[in-house]
C-alpha cells in the first residue's frame, strides 16, 4: 500500500504518511512546502524524495521529526503571539519564589509578552550588527585598498567618527523598516553633526537623523523633509517611534508600502 500521499492546490504542497497509526494516513501533514516561499531546509527534505537519494526507511524516521518538530514550532508561535496562562506559569515557576495567585500570573503575562520583544529586538540586532560590520569591514578593506594605489591618503575622516552607539541607533532604524523596504536600500552616512540615515544613498531621501553627539539624544523623525527633534533615552526608544519611520518610507515609495516580511506581532 501507499505509504505517501501528497495534497496540492499547485501552490502549497502538504506530505502525508501513516505516522500515527499503520495503514491508515493521518490527518495531519508531516511536511508542507510553499511555491512562493520555500526555504533552504524544505529543498533539502524534497531532494529525499529524488530517485537516485530514496529510501523508504529514511524518509519515514525523518517524516516522523518532522511532523513533531513543525508541532512544536507552531505552538511556539503561537505563544509568543500570545503567552497561555502554563506558558507564563512555567517561568513564572524559574524565576518567582512567592505564592502563583492569579494576580501574579496576570502581571507576568505582560512582563513576559515585554522579554518576548526585547529577546526577538536584541536577536535582530545581533544579527544586523555582524551583517553591517561584515559589510563594512570589506568596504573599508576595498576603499583603502583603492586609495592606496592612487597614493590617496587613508586616514580617518576629520572630526568624524561613528560610535557604536551610533551603529546600534542605525540597526534599529534597519530592524523597523525591514518589514517595509529592502534593508541594503537603507544606508547610513555620518557628518559632524549627526548620523544620518537615507534612503538608496540619497540625500534627497532622508529617512532620520541620530544626533547622539551630546549626553541628551535626539531622534530627528523627518515628515515631509522637515525634521523634529524627539529627545529620547536610549536607541531602544527608536522602536517607539516605528510608524514614523515606516512613513518617510512611504513618501518615497508614493504614499504606499507593502510589508516584505511578516511584522513580530507585540
Amino acid at each position: 500500500s501507499a505509504r505517501f500521499a501528497i495534497l496540492t492546490n499547485g501552490i502549497e504542497y502538504q506530505f502525508y504518511s501513516d505516522i500515527d497509526e499503520p495503514n491508515k494516513m493521518d490527518s495531519k501533514p508531516f511536511f508542507v512546502f510553499n511555491m512562493l516561499h520555500i526555504e533552504d531546509h524544505e529543498i533539502n527534505e524534497l531532494k529525499k524524495f529524488t530517485k537516485s537519494a530514496f529510501s523508504l526507511e529514511d524518509i519515514l524516521t525523518t517524516a516522523s521529526t518532522l511532523k513533531y518538530a513543525g508541532s512544536i514550532k507552531k505552538i511556539l508561535e503561537e505563544e509568543l503571539k500570545a503567552p497561555s496562562e502554563d506558558f507564563v506559569r512555567f517561568f513564572l515557576s524559574r524565576v518567582y519564589d512567592g505564592r502563583l495567585t492569579q494576580v501574579v500570573v496576570e502581571q507576568f503575562t505582560k512582563i513576559v509578552k515585554d522579554a518576548r520583544s526585547q529577546f526577538i529586538n536584541e536577536r535582530i540586532n545581533e544579527r544586523l550588527k555582524t551583517a553591517l560590520s561584515a559589510d563594512q569591514s570589506e568596504s573599508a578593506f576595498v576603499e583603502a585598498a583603492d586609495a592606496s594605489e592612487n597614493g590617496e591618503d587613508t586616514s580617518p575622516r576629520d572630526g568624524i567618527e561613528t560610535t557604536p552607539e551610533e551603529l546600534d541607533g542605525f540597526n534599529v532604524v534597519k530592524a523597523i523598516l525591514r518589514e517595509v523596504v529592502d534593508v541594503s536600500r537603507i544606508i547610513m552616512r555620518d557628518t559632524k553633526s549627526y548620523c544620518g540615515v537615507l534612503l538608496d544613498d540619497n540625500n534627497r531621501k532622508p529617512i532620520c537623523r541620530l544626533r547622539f553627539n551630546h549626553s541628551q539624544k535626539y531622534l530627528g523623525l523627518l515628515t515631509n523633509k522637515t525634521e523634529e527633534k524627539i529627545a529620547i533615552d536610549n536607541v531602544d526608544d527608536i522602536f517607539k517611534h516605528s510608524e514614523r519611520l515606516k512613513a518617510v518610507i512611504g513618501e518615497y515609495e508614493g504614499g504606499k508600502v507593502d510589508c516584505i516580511e511578516n511584522s513580530i506581532n507585540e
